[in-house]
């Protein structure tokens, strides 16, 4: 593993894994971000990969199997929280983000490199378990939405989609959010409760520590044999605003 900071990016070439580790990033420049990279994926011929790790102001997410009916508030509450509410087209159902979550976003030409749909969503799953093995948390697969399972509920939700033969969205994974978070929306359509690792583990649990392992479990269930990690994105556009701050 290679570890350049920000001023030397310089994609790699070849069957290889860039992640950049981009911080707490607005929704909408995440997603930007992802377009740019997903065209330059798709223009390639060989296996490289981008994966980006951030975490998100407050805000929610509805993907193609969400619905506006999923969200568990009344409008006004979201508004006074500052959360903005975004449709995307990716798989997977209505979440909610908050620093405390981590995402990371797969950007990978899965058709080159002979996986379907069920295999992608099968290896994401597989790096969320094996993420919680790290931290001895024994987890597994969640039974009826993509994601992952510990004996607290789920704590890691999966929303990708494929363009052009390469993968654009990716994991969600709850680190540590306060408990009104999961009671904003419906998270997914089972009797199972959301939770997060630091609930299951009942002590604080460092992102710095999950950032490693998720990273580090995405890349092997990808195949990649290992990784070339930056700091910060030469093309992310940042904007601010305020935010609610959960107390």
């Amino acid at each position: 593993m290679n570890s350049p900071g920000i001023a030397d990016v310089t994609p790699s070439h070849g069957s290889s894994l860039d992640v950049f580790l981009l911080g707490t990033v607005e929704l909408g420049a995440a997603l930007e971000l992802q377009d740019r990279l997903r065209n330059d994926v798709a223009g390639r011929t060989d296996t490289h990969g981008t994966l980006l790790v951030c975490e998100h102001p407050p805000s929610v997410t509805i993907g193609r199997e969400g619905s506006f009916a999923d969200i568990l508030v009344e409008r006004e509450e979201l508004t006074a929280r500052r959360m903005e509410i975004r449709w995307l087209n990716r798989g997977g159902g209505t979440f909610v983000h908050l620093p405390g979550q981590l995402a990371a976003y797969v950007i990978a030409p899965i058709e080159r490199m002979q996986m379907g749909l069920l295999d992608l969503r099968t290896a994401m799953e597989n790096s969320l378990v094996g993420t919680a093995a790290d931290l001895n948390v024994p987890a597994e697969p969640a039974p009826d939405s993509p994601g992952a399972v510990c004996r607290c509920g789920q704590f890691g939700f999966i929303g990708m989609s494929v363009r052009d033969g390469v993968s654009y969205g990716g994991v969600h994974l709850n680190v540590s959010l306060p408990q009104d978070a999961f009671d904003l929306v419906r998270w997914n359509d089972s009797a199972i409760r959301i939770s997060s690792l630091s609930a299951q583990r009942t002590r604080p649990t460092a992102m710095s520590t999950v950032r490693e392992g998720l990273i580090r479990n995405i890349s092997t269930v990808l195949g990649y044999d290992g990784y070339h990690l930056y700091t910060g994105h030469p093309l992310l556009h940042r904007t601010t605003r305020k935010v609610y701050v959960y107390v």
